[in-house]
């Protein structure tokens, strides 16, 4: 366990690099003078407006001023000391900013995923488990749905039928749990849909095993075969997508938090692009990153749990 972790440690290091260098590249390959980007959209009138003294000032606040080896020096010594940078738009240090939308996106994307799982699962076991087989594939039918649906569109359906139509919950802002269930909802059942697809394949190969054809020999049923055995083993396939959903999170926040006026991570990056806010945009790539990293190992973990022959590195 020791090795494997100090492996995956040294697999996270490279990865977080990665994203610090791609972070210090993006204002390097924009078009155009980023210093004059940020000042005005590069010909606007606030740039066309702008001192001598104003742009040498921001250049030197980005560090641009400095040959090019020292600004990614300067920029790696400064994310290690948690040193982002201010924010242009708001004029808040990046960390300020990002720490005030970090809850709220992380409460929307736990709430998101512990949905995806529990409808995903609710409707696999639908899927294996209902007598009949045409019930079972109408079941299965219906999650292909939501694989299909834009999370734009499901927005506005929830909106409008629980919101405008029968009040059940707020259609915007983030007062309280009932404000946090359609935002949840929309992010929950685009990959819900997934998450019960590979559940319900997993439980079908599982079932054709032969410790299922053991189990089925010693009296037990349909039920019990699956809830007891098939279900772990066919949650692998399940855990990668859970690792996965937490990207799909991040991006779906720019919709949902923006079409639900929520305040979070991806409201944040849509204001950042829109302002040519580079330090706040550079940070929330590497605040990604390092998401990205984390549920990774998270995830890997849990793989040595659910099989013990990924732990024991016994072939399966």
């Amino acid at each position: 366990m020791t090795a494997f972790l100090l492996r995956r440690v040294a697999q996270m290091v490279v990865v977080l690099w990665g994203a610090i260098t791609l972070s210090f590249a993006l204002v390097h390959l924009v078009p155009g003078d980023p210093v004059r980007i940020m000042l005005g959209g590069g010909s606007g009138e606030t740039a066309a407006s702008a001192s001598p003294e104003q742009e040498a000032a921001l250049r030197s606040q980005l560090g641009l001023d400095q040959p090019l080896l020292l600004q990614y020096l300067g920029f790696l010594r400064r994310v290690l000391t948690g040193d982002l940078g201010q924010s242009y738009s708001t004029g808040q240090p990046v960390t300020a900013s990002i720490g005030a939308g970090l809850g709220s996106t992380v409460q929307l994307g736990g709430t998101a995923i512990l949905a995806a799982v529990l409808l995903g699962l609710l409707f696999a076991l639908a899927g294996v488990l209902l007598p009949g087989r045409a019930v079972r594939s109408v079941v299965q039918s219906v999650t292909v749905l939501g694989v299909a649906v834009p999370s734009f569109w499901l927005a506005v359906v929830l909106i409008q039928v629980f919101s405008f139509t029968l009040g059940w919950f707020p259609a915007f802002g983030s007062n309280g749990v009932q404000s946090l269930v359609l935002p949840a909802l929309t992010l929950a059942l685009v990959t819900a849909g997934t998450i019960a697809q590979l559940l319900t394949r997993g439980l079908t190969d599982a079932l054709g095993e032969p410790y299922a054809d053991t189990a089925r020999s010693k009296g037990l049923g349909r039920s019990r075969i699956v809830l007891g055995h098939a279900l772990r083993n066919a949650s692998i396939p399940v855990l990668t997508m859970v690792g996965m959903m937490v990207g799909g999170i991040l991006s779906g926040a720019v919709i949902v938090e923006t079409v639900y006026g929520r305040p979070g991570i991806g409201r944040l990056f849509v204001e950042g692009v829109r302002a040519h806010d580079f330090p706040l945009i550079q940070a929330l790539i590497i605040l990604t990153g390092g998401l990205f990293v984390v549920v990774t190992l998270l995830v890997d973990l849990a793989y040595r749990w659910v099989d013990p022959r990924i732990r024991t590195g016994v072939p399966a």
